[in-house]
């Protein structure tokens, strides 16, 4: 089976009430754990790959080990360009081999955002690959994406329909209250997703997949886990799973998740050399890192998203 797009597992998430999880990758061990779990449940599979993933890793051997993975494990698994800044980076990527590729101009005046994302999906479409955009901006760091609270600011869902039907993008990402990175909310501040703007949105655009970006949960026993063994990391609140799964039952068909997979990952390292500090294999520190990714991802198909079964 050859790499997918994401039109067909959209349209089967939004008649199933469940959401795909869009997984941020940066390496083959990674890959090995979120594709290994998505095996072993039979749930359908977006990797998604950032700018600075690209940068550290390479643009080819991210593609072929997304390759690989297809290959071992038979799933329908799309690669997609997480946060493309501009036209040349999701132009680039399209030429490479990727089924799917994010345009986010959110960061420009509504007009600029609307000729912008039409120029990458003429393009895209000319190619036979799917386009997600973005309206509103979440707050939060995560790779070359830096946005402070001051300047986040939640989808107007009077602008949604305007934008889509103008663009013609596949997917639309929008803000309701995820933030990227660890570090969502102030200490007693309460995590909550407008989900009124969601229902609105979903009026306004019926039958569209719709995406949260930031949406990683922030599962204390990891941030407590790298503090134990050596980290200063401060309690960090992340999106309740709850209301995750609640917002997969209505319209949104893609949820990313990046931040609890490199605290898992890390937190397996930090605690195999506490307890194995004369070990230098890799082979040795990788594979438990692996195992907590896999542990980590079928969590998340099983509590969260609710694509268990659905490949």
């Amino acid at each position: 089976m050859p790499l997918v797009t994401t039109k067909e597992m959209f349209q089967k998430a939004y008649e199933g009430g469940y959401a795909v999880g869009a997984f941020n990758v940066n390496n083959m061990e990674i890959i090995q754990g979120i594709t290994e779990a998505a095996k072993d449940l039979n749930a359908p599979l977006i990797l998604q790959v950032s700018a600075g993933a690209r940068k550290y890793a390479n643009h080819t051997y991210l593609t072929k080990l997304v390759e690989a993975a297809v290959i071992e494990t038979g799933l329908p698994i799309a690669l997609h360009l997480d946060h493309g800044s501009d036209f040349e980076l999701c132009k680039s990527c399209i030429d490479g081999g990727f089924t799917s590729v994010m345009i986010d101009g959110s960061h420009h005046a509504y007009e600029d955002n609307v000729a912008l994302t039409k120029k990458v999906v003429e393009y895209a479409h000319a190619h036979g690959v799917t386009v997600e955009g973005e309206l509103g901006q979440l707050a939060g760091i995560e790779d070359d994406v830096n946005v402070s609270a001051e300047d986040a600011s939640f989808t107007k869902p009077e602008q949604v329909q305007d934008f889509v039907t103008r663009t013609g993008v596949d997917s639309l990402a929008i803000a309701i209250g995820t933030s990227h990175g660890a570090y969502k909310f102030k200490p007693g501040q309460k995590p909550q997703l407008r989900f009124d703007i969601l229902e609105e949105v979903a009026n306004r655009l019926p039958g569209f997949p719709i995406v949260l970006h930031g949406a990683s949960s922030v599962v204390p026993e990891f941030v407590a886990m790298i503090n134990r063994f050596g980290g200063e990391m401060p309690d960090a609140i992340g999106i309740p799973e709850e209301m995750l799964r609640q917002s997969a039952q209505m319209a949104v068909c893609k949820i990313n998740i990046d931040s609890d997979l490199r605290l898992a990952m890390t937190a397996a390292i930090r605690k195999h050399f506490a307890e194995n500090p004369t070990h230098f294999d890799p082979r040795q520190y990788l594979a438990p890192a692996r195992d907590a990714i896999k542990g980590m991802v079928a969590h998340k198909i099983k509590t969260v998203l609710g694509c268990e079964g659905k490949a």
